[in-house]
């Protein structure tokens, strides 16, 4: 498992439809990614669970990856979340 922590920056002015785009990027690869935050941990492939979760600027998030893509599920889902 992989595990790597990030701090959101400003997705709603970079992207359209940046909650949207999370569960794209992670439906992607074969690997199970959560993302943690305090007490929740959310599954990146669930929309559902991606809008309740609703990761906004400043928020210190985990990337957690489990699987044989993890290093590369990990990296585009911070790349995102940064804003790169």
């Amino acid at each position: 498992m992989l595990r790597k922590e990030v701090i959101v920056k400003d997705i709603d002015k970079k992207y359209e439809h940046p909650l949207a785009e999370i569960v794209q990027i992670a439906s992607q690869y074969k690997s199970e990614i959560l993302l943690e935050y305090d007490k929740y941990h959310i599954n990146a492939k669930s929309i559902m669970g991606i809008i309740a979760f609703n990761p906004s600027e400043g928020m210190n998030v985990t990337i957690a990856a489990d699987g044989n893509d993890e290093n590369e599920a990990v990296e585009a889902l911070e790349k995102f979340l940064v804003c790169e």
